[in-house]
């Protein structure tokens, strides 16, 4: 069934409520992992813009199947970043660099199969922001429709490749070659946050949140690292996922980051995680907060981003001013047991909050 959106959460017309949902049926609902080629055109990409996927690209290419990506780059404009391209390439993907942004806003994605094509046209790229909060929309074309239109993914990639353009192909044995200059580093030093980033997230906590934070000292409930479980859509909250698990069969995408727990005045680093095959949910670490019993189930969290890897955590009553008036931003739901999120500016929550933020 054909299927339009508006992320995050604005229009659907059908199940999918947003890009994300629409690439989840094409890749993982819809196609047999190992038949056919899964397809990605994007002129932007960065690594949390694939985490979702790359297990079953992966898993894909293993059994016999193909990930074809055309990507864009430039030398002086982050289009694409080298992470996304050596994890597409260690998937086993087939990956193509358009050299030049403007050559490259063509954002679509899709599978060819052997029961037929189905396409994504959408203005969301490759990224987490074009995953998540940015606001998109998408075009889910159904395998009878792009029969009737006479769509192929085959020609229409033969045909990009076919133009006068520069087009090159990365390969991991390769890395002095010239299109990996093309490409930007996601994790270097210059990176700075652009204020779509520097922004705050409202949680509402629950007992998952919160019980090892309460529980005493030594006794069985405090066992285990305590963290905030966060929403679904957070690919652009956090710097990129590059550390995979070392124990356990479920694929999960990890990085560190710096957290400022303001309440209890404590600056530790800790781990953000992504949990690719098993709930989807991202996580934040907390253990500094073990046994200070400063929130509990019902209270809010608000997070502020204030740094590339850089991050302040406060935690409000739920019966307070600021808790009341925060919720109002929580606008999505999350899991089936009452919890809210929402995303505002840092400057507005600095309002709201009397805070100080970075």
């Amino acid at each position: 069934m054909n299927e339009l959106s508006v992320h995050p959460n604005v229009y659907a017309t059908g199940r999918s409520k947003g890009l994300l949902a629409m690439l989840e049926t094409v890749w993982l609902r819809q196609q047999d992992l190992g038949d056919g080629v899964m397809y990605i055109v994007s002129g932007f990409a960065n690594y949390n813009g694939g985490v979702r996927f790359y297990p079953a690209f992966r898993d894909h290419v293993q059994r016999g199947g193909k990930v074809v990506a055309v990507f864009a780059g430039s030398c002086r404009q982050n289009l694409t970043s080298r992470q996304v391209v050596q994890e597409m390439l260690e998937c086993g993907a087939e990956v193509h660099i358009v050299k030049r942004k403007r050559l490259m806003h063509v954002k679509s994605y899709g599978a060819k199969t052997s029961e037929g094509q189905m396409l994504v046209v959408t203005s969301g790229n490759f990224t987490g922001p074009g995953m998540a909060q940015n606001v998109e929309m998408a075009l889910l074309l159904d395998r009878p429709t792009t029969s009737q239109l006479g769509f192929s993914w085959s020609n229409l990639i033969e045909s990009m490749l076919a133009q006068d353009w520069i087009v090159q192909q990365p390969k991991l044995d390769e890395r002095s070659a010239p299109v990996w200059k093309l490409l930007y580093d996601e994790e270097g030093s210059k990176i700075a946050l652009d204020e779509t980033h520097t922004m705050t997230m409202i949680l509402k906590l629950g007992h998952a949140d919160t019980a090892r934070i309460n529980a005493a000292p030594g006794s069985s409930a405090s066992k285990g690292t305590p963290y905030f479980w966060l929403s679904k859509d957070c690919y652009d909250f956090f710097p990129p996922l590059k550390i995979p698990n070392s124990r356990g069969s479920k694929r999960t995408y990890s990085c560190e980051v710096k957290a400022h727990f303001v309440d209890i005045g404590k600056t530790k680093p800790v781990r953000v995680t992504f949990e690719a095959e098993n709930n989807l949910d991202f996580r934040l670490g907390t253990g500094p907060l073990k046994g200070t019993r400063v929130a509990g189930a019902g209270d809010w969290a608000a997070i502020s981003r204030i740094g590339e890897s850089e991050y302040e955590v406060r935690v409000y009553r739920q019966s307070s001013d600021v808790a009341k008036a925060l919720s109002e931003h929580a606008v999505h739901h999350t899991g089936n047991r009452g919890k809210r999120y929402g995303f505002l500016p840092n400057d507005e929550f600095q309002n709201i909050a009397g805070a100080h933020v970075g």
